[in-house]
């Protein structure tokens, strides 16, 4: 008789325990302990033999630690004889190192693709991944899911519902698509800012495209990370001449100084993340931070993945 196991990293608990509530699956504690000198060890305790286990673990800050503890685990599980082990990994690291971008320089997304593999992944789940092309990195099953349904959800009840006038805005060429779609789910016109990027992790908004003016504007990114772009992005909204300006995101890295950034930025009246990724206490002390959960959604793509049906069906 097959059976599902849940084990869950470090890096994201209350994220996985809203899973294992949803599923009625009890977490498996993986007893994850650091030696002296950094080193990580894992000791499985629960039987695992002949089970499809899925294992939880976000690669966020910190990633390295993150990613190690994830190829430990599923080192551990395979060795156990789980029948077959997936990576739920809600926030995928290193995925903007996605192509060569200098001379002598690393595909790091395509690396951490082959370590996943090595050390036993028989399948790979994550949200809203960078960029689309690392889906091709593997050579087993990989099943890129999305949180635009809870998050259109929210923008839909909470802001569009009380605007007259809004559109969504891409703060960059390579977002239009993911934009496009929102904007055709919210029935809105879509905007695009130019932006350069003159540095890693540093951005310089120069013109808008679009209509704007007199519009409520929500902006859509897959990801917010020192909060650089969308600073420059709500500050030439409101130059332009936009009303109120959202912004809206499903991974909140936040690095520093992002905090500092966003509490500073008088143009954003809210900014609206998910919990893929845990938010530092600081980060929660900014009332203008919104979270919305992404566990139901992770929850059904593992119910269904489970018993082999669709889980592109979710999102049609």
């Amino acid at each position: 008789m097959r059976r599902i196991v849940l084990v869950s990293g470090t890096s994201n608990p209350d994220l996985s325990k809203s899973i294992s509530n949803i599923l009625d699956v009890p977490l498996v504690d993986p007893q994850i302990t650091k030696f002296a000198n950094g080193e990580l060890y894992c000791e499985i305790e629960k039987n695992v033999r002949g089970a499809d286990v899925f294992v939880l673990q976000s690669t966020c800050r910190p990633a390295n630690d993150n990613i190690m503890e994830l190829l430990i685990m599923l080192d551990a599980l395979k060795r156990a004889s789980a029948a077959s082990v997936t990576a739920v990994i809600p926030h995928y690291g290193y995925s903007r190192q996605d192509r060569k971008v200098a001379p002598r320089s690393p595909i790091s997304a395509k690396l951490v693709a082959d370590l996943l593999t090595a050390a036993g992944a028989d399948r790979v789940v994550t949200m809203d991944l960078h960029a689309g092309q690392i889906q091709g990195f593997f050579n087993i099953p990989f099943d890129n899911i999305y949180a635009s349904p809870v998050l259109l959800q929210y923008i839909s009840n909470e802001i569009a519902s009380k605007s007259d006038n809004y559109a969504c805005v891409s703060p960059d060429s390579g977002g239009v698509e993911r934009v496009r779609h929102f904007a055709k789910k919210l029935k809105c016109d879509l905007a695009m800012i130019d932006k350069r990027r003159t540095a890693h992790n540093v951005a310089k908004a120069y013109n808008v495209v679009g209509a704007i003016e007199g519009k409520d504007l929500i902006i859509v990114d897959d990801m917010i990370d020192t909060a650089g772009t969308l600073v420059e992005a709500a500050k030439a909204l409101k130059a332009n001449g936009g009303r109120k300006i959202y912004a809206c995101a499903t991974h909140a890295i936040f690095s520093d100084p992002a905090i500092d950034r966003l509490a500073e930025c008088e143009e954003l009246e809210q900014i609206i993340v998910t919990d893929t990724i845990p938010l530092t206490d600081k980060a929660k002390a900014l009332k203008k931070i919104k979270v919305i959960t992404t566990a139901n959604i992770l929850a059904k793509a593992i119910h269904r993945t489970f018993n082999h049906d669709s889980v592109s069906s979710l999102f049609t």
